[in-house]
C-alpha cells in the first residue's frame, strides 16, 4: 500500500486518539485550543496526502474514494481556516469512509 495512504491512516488514528482519550467535543471552546489545533493539523495533513496522490497521478488509488470525500479534502487546501462546523463535518461524514476505503485497499 502506498506510503501516502499509511500517512492518512496515521492522521485519522491521531484524531481518533484525541477525541477518544480527552472526552473532547469538536465544538468546545477556547479551553481546548491545543487539541483543536492538533485535529486541524491532522486534517490538513490528510488533505495534503490526497493532493500528493493527485499530483502523482495515482488515479487507480483515487478512484476507490467517493467524490464527495475527495472534494472535502481538496476544499481544505483552498481554505486553511477550518471552523468547528467544517471540522465536525469532516470527522463525522468523511474520515470514516476514507478510513474504510483505505482498509479495503490494504486487503487487496
Amino acid at each position: 500500500m502506498p506510503e501516502k495512504l499509511e500517512k492518512i491512516l496515521e492522521c485519522i488514528g491521531d484524531i481518533d486518539f484525541i477525541l477518544n482519550h480527552n472526552d473532547f467535543e469538536i465544538t468546545q471552546t477556547i479551553e481546548d485550543k491545543i487539541l483543536k489545533s492538533a485535529i486541524n493539523m491532522n486534517i490538513i495533513r490528510i488533505a495534503e496526502q490526497f493532493k500528493k496522490l493527485k499530483d502523482d497521478y495515482e488515479i487507480e488509488i483515487l478512484k476507490n474514494f467517493k467524490n464527495e470525500d475527495l472534494k472535502s479534502m481538496s476544499d481544505i487546501l483552498s481554505n486553511y481556516d477550518l471552523d468547528d462546523i467544517s471540522v465536525g463535518n469532516i470527522i463525522k461524514n468523511h474520515l470514516p469512509a476514507i478510513k474504510t476505503t483505505i482498509e479495503k485497499i490494504r486487503e487487496i
